[in-house]
């Protein structure tokens, strides 16, 4: 979320065509939806063809990237825009009742997040003034 990884690398590609925003979630300890990025272009490639393309944007080292992408013949690389940094991190529980961590990816058909995330952070602000201030 520093800006220094411009794609994500991913062994498979969506199977859903519609998909124009990825909310990142951290995993433990964090265990909470940390913000959103767009997705601009996928590109389709071999793991060389992709990491002599795109290395210096990788966000990751040559031996990280290979070890991802191990016994993978196709890859795919997400080229990130439009990062947004929630100001205050959202758990999902309160989107989302029954939530379970995606082990790589999961499809949400919920555009709202980030007006969730906004509305959230103000109150926690508000809530903080009127508790502290």
């Amino acid at each position: 979320m520093d800006g220094r990884k411009k794609y994500e690398f991913r062994k498979s590609k969506f199977a859903k065509t519609d998909i124009n925003c990825v909310y990142i979630y951290s995993t433990a300890p964090i265990k909470k939806i940390m913000g959103s990025f767009k997705v601009n272009n996928i590109i389709e490639g071999s793991p060389r063809a992709l990491w002599d393309q795109l290395k210096d944007d990788a966000g990751i080292s040559e031996d990280e990237f290979f070890d991802y992408f191990r016994n993978k013949e196709i890859g795919f690389a997400w080229k990130i825009t439009e990062v947004e940094r929630f100001e205050i991190p959202l758990d999902p529980k309160i989107v989302f009742p029954n939530f379970i961590p995606p082990q790589s990816f999961c499809y949400v058909n919920y555009h709202g997040l980030k007006s969730v995330a906004r509305d959230y952070a103000k109150s926690r602000v508000a809530i903080g003034w009127l508790t502290f201030g």
